[in-house]
């Protein structure tokens, strides 16, 4: 995220003496991406961030594949995804191919006895339903009911949950996930004709400093197997850092849809993107004006992408028996549009309450053994 950052406390120049109290030194690392080309943050930490003790438990947790190659539209009903007590063990990848995994996941627990750490990518965390607090090494957020959590690769987090209703709809990302380049000038800041702006980005405000010895444990994602480490002094030690490399939350109620005369096309509704996926807000929006024009989406054929839309709340218009909760995948190769009906329902309309999140892949998407226990088969004949 191209937005400076600075949070505790930091000494006047990078990679000089920065001394605790007692005159010894606080420890620097530099967090970044794709090498020293990409976002990063300098922080300063208690004690060494480098000392492992143990390393214990290793095991996949790898999607398992039913259809390698789809050409089948499906629907899947992401609240019969049954609610688990741990955070990782109530994560199910639905849908992946070699760029991003596609998640559903129910936490009941807040995750107390580890840190989590996912060094294969940045993840994408919508919160369907349920609030609490993301706790990182770079400081905490408070979450709720809309919000995107953007939390980097390498970020070192737990999660605490207020209740034990909580509904996740997860994007992992292989690429770093940024905001879409056309809001944005040649020095980063999003433009007059974005639909949000820094304002609506909200970054970390309280950072705990923990300065502990003992046996701590991180489960760190690495190929899509989580590997047990146990670390000898607190993952949150930072006293301060400053950079771009960061967490941070945007609601997609602070989306501000972008409307016109006659149906404007997806991208208008563009929130995130990488290079090889983007992801989309639908929001509650006024219909277009146009005296002749049809609110529903034209028939569309997904020649290069495949197309994952996810119901969050509100009437979908182009749909029939739609629920919150529901994904649709419309695979690349086919065209695909409104159901029977809905075309004409839409004329007069005035104003959509719709919520939804959708993400655009660029490679085809393969379906898991998870997603076929949640799955309608009988979709794909839905048009006739």
């Amino acid at each position: 995220m191209p937005i400076y950052h600075k949070l505790g406390n930091i000494p006047h120049k990078r990679h000089t003496q920065f001394r605790k109290p007692d005159g010894s030194l606080y420890y620097e690392q530099l967090f970044g991406t794709i090498g020293f080309d990409g976002m990063s943050t300098n922080s300063y930490h208690e004690q060494r961030p480098t000392q492992v003790k143990e390393i214990k438990n290793q095991y996949s947790m790898a999607p398992k594949i039913a259809k390698a190659n789809n050409i089948q539209s499906y629907q899947f009903k992401g609240f019969q995804v049954k609610p688990e007590n741990d955070y990782l063990d109530s994560r199910k990848t639905i849908l992946f191919n070699n760029d991003c995994g596609i998640i559903l996941a129910a936490p009941k627990k807040s995750i107390t006895d580890y840190f989590y750490k996912n060094t294969d990518a940045d993840e994408l965390i919508f919160i369907h339903k349920g609030s609490g607090k993301l706790r990182t090494h770079l400081g905490n957020l408070d979450f709720k009911y809309g919000d995107y959590l953007l939390v980097p690769r390498g970020i070192i987090y737990k999660i605490d949950f207020d209740s034990e209703d909580n509904r996740l709809f997860i994007v992992e990302s292989h690429r770093p996930i940024y905001t879409p380049k056309r809001y944005r000038n040649w020095f980063g800041q999003l433009l007059e004709h974005a639909p949000y702006c820094e304002r609506d980005i909200r970054r970390p405000q309280e950072l705990e400093t923990h300065n502990e010895n003992g046996d701590f444990l991180i489960k760190v994602k690495k190929q899509n197997d989580i590997i047990e480490m146990v670390y000898a002094s607190h993952p949150f030690d930072v006293v301060g850092y400053d950079g771009y490399n960061y967490p941070y939350a945007f609601s997609i109620h602070d989306f501000e849809p972008i409307t016109g005369r006659i149906h404007q096309p997806p991208p208008v509704h563009q929130t995130f993107e990488t290079d090889t996926f983007v992801v989309c807000s639908f929001v509650p929006r006024l219909y277009d004006y146009h005296p002749q024009s049809i609110p529903a989406p034209y028939n569309h054929s997904n020649i290069d992408s495949d197309e994952v839309l996810y119901y969050v709340d509100g009437d979908f218009m182009s749909r029939n028996d739609i629920e919150v909760g529901h994904i649709s995948l419309h695979p690349a190769g086919i065209p695909h549009g409104p159901h029977p009906g809905a075309t004409e329902r839409s004329i007069g309309q005035t104003k959509t309450e719709e919520l939804a999140v959708m993400v655009d892949t660029f490679k085809p998407l393969q379906v898991t053994e998870e997603a076929m226990k949640i799955a309608d088969e009988s979709y794909f004949k839905s048009w006739i």
